[in-house]
């Protein structure tokens, strides 16, 4: 099992190899992407039926023992997001290899996005996978030289400078991560998460906190937590359509998974998080206000991906075994509604041929299958019952009731921020499917990713947006299941021992 924990990695990176060998083969760049994701989505779903049933899973790379050498530690937490982010990687590729057939109608082959698509997904699989400091800073360059190259495929001129704002931010941001990989190094001598947890907490207290906020503003920045968060609504909507919706549905996630792991880890707490309990109320408020505030259907979506983030801080701050199983579950439910509504964006703007606003109507008696695409993870990201959406909310909220004042509290700026974004959400569905049809603008800039008036089917298109649809259907259906696992995955997390005699085969304190 140990050797399986390798290929979720190994297997992205081969592909994008044999992608860049067979890159005069459209066809077989097509198949080997789809096949890889394929392949690593059921990998995901065995380490997490293994890992539920037997407790975490470690992979010592080339036979050095933990703390001196490199482990995979896969757990609970680890195997259900590699798995929903992979079920997320797949349908956006299949709507994005869909996209390039029938709006450019082209028969040849990428060279680039086909291998860094595949590279970006090895670096989610090393982060979530990753048993130590220095190979999770390796695993987030990794994505974001991927991401690189993808955000500003097919260059304009406002994708150029969305693109150099993502780039600027990004490096800043990974200049402080090596810099606090270095400093923890310092102060402890190892990187290692599972011995970092038994050697923090021997540091004095001001070292300590210092590095717990170095390790909150890196992590910060790379989620898009307030005030942090400048640089995503202004990147992710100039993004190409499928590139928006993987970002919104993976990056952001895989940087908060980061913070939840090393927080609890590292730095435990007996009591709620004050200053979490604060960037949560400002995150879910600052975002579902700034998309009331906008035009753009993209635009609107980011501020959202963004206030929803404060629910997951939310769970963190509550910082207990309930908080932490409400985020988990949480976050599964966000990585897969998001980047469902960005597809969906990106077949709106398809049909009409703009983002913004006052320039669409009438799409219900145009498209009524589109409007139904749109209205349930709309729905699910609002928390209407009985969605994805609310199952997890309800988990979150639960978790700040049986905590301090405080959490109580911010549980209530839960409920209005739910209620706002249901507002945001009802006036695009009013502004988009209702009144009357408008033509469909003309393709003014050849550079970008709106097309109209194509001939050609959009199936696969629809079919990947249905699937994810599905997908947080089923979130909802198998909640029972599911928030069981999470349960036990949020014990885990709060216990910490299970993860560090797996790692290291010794108990906390011997």
């Amino acid at each position: 099992m140990s050797t399986l924990l390798t290929l979720p990695v190994l297997l992205p990176m081969l592909g994008a190899a044999l992608s860049i060998v067979g890159s005069r083969s459209a066809a077989l760049q097509r198949v080997v992407g789809v096949v890889v994701l394929t392949a690593v989505a059921v990998l995901a779903g065995v380490l997490l039926v293994a890992t539920d049933r037997g407790g975490p899973i470690v992979a010592e790379l080339g036979g050095w023992p933990a703390p001196v050498g490199i482990a995979l530690v896969a757990d609970r937490l680890s195997a259900l997001l590699l798995l929903v982010s992979t079920l997320v990687t797949l349908a956006v590729l299949v709507y994005a290899i869909d996209q390039r057939i029938a709006d450019y109608g082209r028969a040849t082959a990428s060279t680039t996005f086909h291998p860094m698509y595949l590279m970006l997904c090895a670096g989610v699989s090393l982060a979530y996978l990753t048993g130590d400091l220095f190979t999770l800073f390796v695993a987030f360059e990794l994505m974001l030289t991927a991401s690189y190259v993808l955000i500003t495929r097919r260059t304009g001129a406002k994708r150029i400078r969305a693109g150099m704002t993502y780039v600027t931010v990004s490096l800043m941001s990974s200049l402080l991560f090596l810099t606090a990989v270095a400093m923890v190094y310092a102060a402890t001598g190892t990187v290692n998460l599972a011995d970092l947890a038994g050697r923090v907490g021997d540091l004095p207290p001001g070292l300590q906190t210092v590095l717990a906020m170095m390790l909150l503003v890196v992590f910060g920045i790379k989620a898009a937590i307030v005030p942090l968060h400048f640089w995503l609504p202004d990147s992710y909507p100039n993004a190409p359509g499928p590139v928006a919706a993987l970002f919104a549905g993976l990056l952001t996630k895989v940087s908060f998974y980061a913070l939840l792991r090393t927080q609890t880890l590292l730095f435990p707490r007996e009591e709620p998080w004050t200053l979490m309990l604060v960037l949560s109320v400002a995150t879910m408020l600052v975002g579902v206000l700034g998309a009331l505030a906008q035009n753009d259907l993209n635009r609107i979506l980011s501020f959202l991906l963004v206030s929803h983030i404060g629910f997951l801080l939310f769970g963190l701050a509550v910082f207990d075994a309930a908080g932490a199983s409400g985020a988990t579950l949480y976050a599964a439910h966000h990585i897969t509604v998001l980047a469902t509504l960005f597809l969906v964006s990106g077949l709106i703007t398809r049909r009409t041929g703009t983002v913004a606003l006052d320039q669409m109507g009438g799409l219900l008696r145009d498209a009524p299958g589109l409007a139904v695409l749109f209205a349930i993870p709309a729905l699910t990201l609002a928390g209407v019952p009985p969605t994805a959406g609310f199952v997890a909310k309800l988990a979150l909220l639960q978790a700040g009731a049986g905590s301090s004042v405080a959490a109580q509290v911010v549980a209530g700026v839960v409920v209005l921020a739910s209620l706002l974004t249901l507002y945001a959400l009802v006036r695009v569905w009013v502004r988009v499917f209702w009144g009357e049809p408008v033509p469909p603008l003309p393709d003014d800039d050849p550079s970008d990713e709106v097309v109209v008036g194509t001939a050609r089917s959009a199936v696969p298109m629809y079919a990947a947006t249905g699937g994810l649809v599905a997908a947080s259907l089923a979130i909802a259906v198998f909640a029972g299941p599911l928030a069981a696992v999470t349960d036990r995955a949020g014990v885990d997390l709060l216990d910490r021992e299970p993860y560090r005699v797996a790692v290291l085969g010794v108990q906390e304190g011997r």
